[in-house]
């Protein structure tokens, strides 16, 4: 049996496979079909510092290789997490990965302290959010931001901070290399690229605010060529994702140079994907005579 175990910025997965933020909820619907500690971690659903309705209807749509989604992070908020969901998590034995989202740098801040002293494995800061002090440019589509934010969360964090970051920039290499200098303990990557459908009935974009996050299976093949360059740009870990659905994926997006991979999209069409996942990773060690899933990453052989 292959060692499935990685050491991801100090903290010990029993599998590669996470579930990815906004995918899982906390957990509770999915608890009710498997036992949530066969999972190697939780990103939980995004939290802000205070809770969100999110954006109105419609802001869901799908597309033939994936989704949009322009949710607009509804969540109960920091505290009522930290309150009434992390309590039902800390019941299974699997880490849990706290997402946060601010349009300040002091809301970061601030999460970070909540959820260091509610003692969660690790923070996952989601840079894709406006920063309304810039006019709302996304902190993590410019270094100097997206460095700033790492550098004070970590200031605040107890846990080890992961920076989750945006597809939307021109030179993913150079954003990863700032927030590791800004002190970052891990990367993941990557969130939504950014995308529209119009009805051609009524003339109109399908979501309410017109364009939307892409994720789902169309977005592997970017997915794992910003993984590749992000994971050669740093020394610092790499939770890859994006457009994951089955073992080969995984797989693929680890030899890329992802140490962890996390499973988002599929789960909307299959709740046991992440378990697949992870058993399609088994037998390609198997078939491959490998010993450890760890073994697995940055092993591509480039032509």
């Amino acid at each position: 049996m292959a060692d499935l175990t990685v050491n991801f910025a100090g903290v010990s997965f029993k599998t590669p496979v996470v579930v990815a933020s906004g995918t899982f909820g906390f957990g509770r619907e999915y608890g009710e079909m498997f036992d949530l500690s066969l999972l190697g971690g939780i990103c939980v659903k995004g939290l802000t510092l205070n809770a969100r309705l999110g954006n109105p209807p419609p802001r869901i749509a799908e597309t033939p290789m994936g989704m949009l989604n322009s949710v607009g992070f509804q969540n109960p908020g920091v505290d009522a997490f930290v309150e009434h969901e992390l309590p039902f998590l800390r019941r299974h034995d699997t880490n849990i990965i706290a997402n946060i989202s601010g349009n300040t740098v002091d809301e970061y801040c601030r999460m970070a302290e909540k959820l260091s002293d509610a003692k969660v494995d690790l923070i996952e800061v989601n840079i894709s959010c406006p920063n309304i002090k810039a006019g709302g440019m996304a902190f993590g589509t410019s270094c100097d931001s997206a460095a700033l934010v790492t550098r004070e969360v970590k200031k605040h964090a107890a846990v080890p901070v992961m920076v989750k970051l945006s597809p939307n920039v021109t030179d993913i290499a150079a954003i990863a290399r700032a927030v590791e200098e800004a002190g970052a303990d891990a990367l993941s990557l990557i969130n939504t690229l950014l995308g529209m459908k119009i009805d051609i009935e009524t003339q109109r974009p399908v979501l309410r605010y017109n364009t939307g996050g892409l994720s789902g299976p169309a977005v592997l093949p970017v997915a794992v060529r910003m993984v590749w360059q992000a994971a050669a740009a740093v020394s610092i870990p790499v939770l890859g994702m994006g457009g994951i659905s089955k073992g080969a994926d995984a797989v693929e997006m680890m030899l890329a140079g992802a140490d962890l991979v996390a499973v988002g999209t599929a789960l909307f069409a299959d709740p046991f994907a992440p378990l697949k996942v992870t058993e399609g990773i088994k037998d390609y060690l198997a078939r491959k005579n490998i010993q450890a899933a760890r073994e697995l990453t940055g092993r591509v052989i480039l032509n």
